[in-house]
């Protein structure tokens, strides 16, 4: 009888960042500004590894496809988000809030994965430099690829199906800017210690696991160091400093949103916007900045020619 007199929830009311029309007006030209900026040099990343035979390394094969798996990431909730900051009310559909929490669980887990296969590959190019082709030749970083893309499908199928199991009844009111799971499972009518279990183990769970076997892995790396001359130590304490930011600004806010237990945290939406739009765009500009190759690499394949100044002809 309770499920037939409740009423089912066919689209969500998304709260968004601000109600204020001048912040709306600021907050849609500075993230447009940024993804217009930032977007385009994710792209460059991925074309100027693909034009650079030079560029054949694992390394840059990897940064290749993780600058593409950003640019697809971002893309889930930031199209929405400029868009409905100037729309009233803000409401997603049920089957377009489904989707985009898929989307964005596949394509986030994929990286988490990713970034895994990235820790592998520094580790056999540290820990055993004679056996790097072999261990870490094309074959495997293809499938190294394909295990990320595979593992982060099945984690966004998994967790697909455990919401749409929840039954939503009641409110539809969602304090974000995108469909996110803790939100949800606070809408669900059903029992919440299960629906924290099921979440935490779907998420808090992977993402926990991924960022202890990346801890100790970068740590054994900076302690095997210690043995390598000087000049070839301070390139790879570079490079291993670079993917450790990488891993601490991902899974800084990914463990700050999921892990912690399921009632409202501080400043919860300033964390999930930094982690589904700012970090993704500036992941693999962290990696080039502290590439030498790539940056040379881009000045080879697109200088930047200033025009010369012809004089003017005197009729």
């Amino acid at each position: 009888m309770e499920h037939e007199n409740s009423t089912a929830v066919r689209e969500f009311v998304l709260l968004g960042l601000s109600h204020t029309h001048r912040v709306q007006s600021l907050l849609f030209s500075s993230f447009l500004l940024f993804y217009m900026a930032v977007l385009p040099s994710n792209v460059l990343i991925i074309l100027t590894v693909r034009g650079d035979s030079q560029l054949g390394s694992p390394m840059h094969f990897f940064l290749a496809n993780l600058a593409f798996l950003d640019i697809c990431y971002c893309s889930v909730t930031l199209p929405k988000m400029l868009a409905d900051l100037f729309s009233s009310p803000k409401t997603i559909s049920y089957n377009a809030c489904m989707a985009q929490l898929s989307f964005l669980h596949f394509l986030g887990a994929a990286e988490i994965f990713l970034l895994l296969a990235m820790a592998y590959d520094r580790y056999v190019a540290i820990c055993k430099p004679l056996c790097y082709a072999t261990l870490v030749n094309r074959t495997v970083c293809c499938a190294l690829v394909g295990a990320s893309w595979g593992g982060g499908l099945i984690h966004g199928i998994v967790l697909f199906a455990l919401t749409i199991t929840l039954p939503f009844c009641g409110p539809n009111i969602l304090d974000n800017f995108f469909c996110d799971v803790r939100q949800l499972a606070k809408l669900a009518c059903a029992n919440t210690h299960t629906v924290e279990l099921l979440m935490f183990l779907n998420n808090g769970a992977v993402i926990v696991v991924c960022f202890v076997l990346l801890l100790i892995s970068y740590t054994a790396l900076l302690l095997k160091l210690r043995a390598h001359p000087s000049k070839a130590k301070n390139k790879i304490t570079s490079i291993c400093i670079s993917h450790i930011v990488v891993v601490l600004v991902t899974f800084g806010p990914a463990i700050y949103i999921y892990v912690l237990p399921f009632q409202a945290v501080p400043m919860e939406k300033v964390v999930a916007l930094f982690h589904t739009v700012i970090f993704p765009l500036t992941n693999p500009m962290i990696y080039t900045l502290c590439n030498k190759e790539i940056r040379s690499s881009m000045g080879r394949l697109f200088p930047i020619r200033p025009q010369s100044i012809r004089p003017r002809q005197v009729c």
